[in-house]
């Protein structure tokens, strides 16, 4: 009888595993629907989000190559959607879209952008990890262009401390003109030395600078000698003079102007802002909305004088 039992109930569950699994609409039937929040189908942002996503359906965020400006900076004028409306899942409780790994960090990112940021000073580690992401981009796709950002002192600090030799900047350098790739340029914070010749080299047209920017160029700086002999004192600053002259040449051949006159200005340091740099040769445009508007209908300073009923005395 025990047996029996046993055959029967197991049965049993057989048959009712079988039915369960035959009638999906029963199951649903006695499950309890996922509560949705209400949708306004007046909402204009709902409207908004549906027409950017039928204008550009491309599942990535690629950045334009045609534009003007550098990658990322005109996002918020012309958007793209990550994902269509119909493909994003609504999240019913705080830990159920949690990621299951750690994201990336920042600088691959900007790296899956094609993005270069140079932020420090030109250490060997800095050196390095650029030339380094420089390759891997010609790598990926040489047709491509790549952006480098630049906010660095260059070889020495702003107060004139050097805390790297003048070949890691001449590195980066040689490695941005061996490049299949076109190579635009962005300086946001400071290109200073080394850095303002990093700036200089890009890209003829696609040198580009933030309206607050500085720039600067100045003598390489010899490093500090300590208890060395006279004879090894005089060996480093030959060296630093070469390089001095190197780094004339090549500002004038990014800038425009003579070696005679990058020579003058770099006789002490020569600091640049956005005009001046723009001016200088040194970058090909300012990247400040608007600013070639204002500055085009700006008055002249004769013109304010008149305004202001002030009379130029001659010889003053």
């Amino acid at each position: 009888m025990a047996v029996a039992s046993v055959g029967s109930r197991s049965c049993g569950l057989q048959m009712a595993m079988a039915c369960s699994i035959s009638s999906p609409k029963s199951r649903t039937r006695g499950s309890a629907s996922i509560p949705m929040p209400p949708l306004n189908p007046r909402d204009p942002f709902l409207s908004k989000l549906a027409s950017a996503a039928a204008a550009s359906p491309d599942p990535l965020l690629k950045p334009s190559t045609n534009s003007d400006t550098p990658p990322y900076l005109d996002l918020f004028e012309n958007p793209k959607l990550m994902a269509t409306p119909a493909q994003v899942e609504r999240a019913v409780t705080y830990n159920e879209h949690r990621p299951r790994k750690p994201p990336p960090d920042l600088p691959s990112l900007l790296l899956h952008g094609r993005i270069v940021y140079i932020g420090m000073p030109l250490v060997p580690a800095v050196t390095e990890l650029v030339i380094a992401e420089l390759l891997y981009l010609q790598w990926m796709d040489p047709n491509q262009p790549i952006y480098l950002y630049i906010n660095s002192t260059g070889t020495t600090r702003d107060d004139g401390e050097t805390v790297g030799m003048e070949s890691e900047g001449f590195a980066i350098y040689d490695a941005m003109m061996q490049l299949k790739n076109e190579i635009q340029t962005v300086a946001v914070g400071a290109a200073i030395g080394q850095a303002c010749l990093l700036l200089a080299a890009g890209k003829k047209g696609r040198r580009f600078m933030m309206p607050h920017a500085k720039a600067m160029i100045q003598q390489p700086r010899v490093p500090s000698s300590g208890l060395m002999p006279a004879s090894d004192v005089l060996i480093r600053a030959n060296e630093v003079i070469k390089n001095r002259d190197t780094l004339v040449k090549l500002l004038s051949r990014h800038t425009g102007n003579s070696i005679e006159t990058v020579a003058k200005v770099m006789r002490r340091p020569f600091y640049m802002d956005s005009t001046k740099a723009q001016q200088f040769g040194v970058i090909d445009k300012i990247l400040w909305r608007g600013q070639e508007k204002i500055m085009a209908e700006a008055a002249s300073p004769e013109e304010w004088d008149k305004r202001a009923g002030i009379k130029v005395v001659d010889g003053m």
